[in-house]
C-alpha cells in the first residue's frame, strides 16, 4: 500500500496542536484527521481518536506495525516541515512522485 496524497491543514494558535491531516492510500482509501502535535522532544503524529464512555481515548484507524508507522509519521512530517512558513493554498502537502505522473489531477 502506497501513500499516494497528504494533505495538511495548519491550526492557528499557541496550542501543541499544529494541523490536521488527510492521507490517502493507493488514491482508493483515505485517513482524515490525523493529528501533528508538538511534544517535549518535538512533532509527532496522532492518529484520529474517539472518546469512549469511560472517558479513554481509542485510535478509530491506526497502523498494526512499528515499521508502517515510522514511515507514515516520516512522510507526514517531511510535508509538514515542506510547508515552511506558507500553506500552499490547497493544504497539500506532498504527493509520491509515481513515473510518468506529472502532479497534476485530472
Amino acid at each position: 500500500m502506497q501513500i499516494t496524497d497528504i494533505r495538511i491543514r495548519r491550526v492557528s494558535g499557541e496550542g501543541k496542536l499544529k494541523a490536521y491531516v488527510t492521507v490517502t492510500f493507493d488514491d482508493c482509501f483515505v485517513i482524515h484527521n490525523v493529528k501533528i502535535i508538538e511534544g517535549k522532544s518535538g512533532v509527532f503524529i496522532a492518529m484520529p481518536s474517539r472518546k469512549t464512555k469511560t472517558g479513554e481515548y481509542k485510535d478509530v484507524a491506526h497502523p498494526i506495525n512499528s515499521d508502517f508507522r515510522t514511515e507514515l509519521q516520516s512522510r507526514i512530517l517531511d510535508a509538514y516541515e515542506a510547508l515552511g512558513d506558507e500553506d500552499g493554498g490547497d493544504g497539500r502537502g506532498a504527493e509520491d512522485d509515481a513515473p510518468g505522473d506529472d502532479g497534476q489531477q485530472e
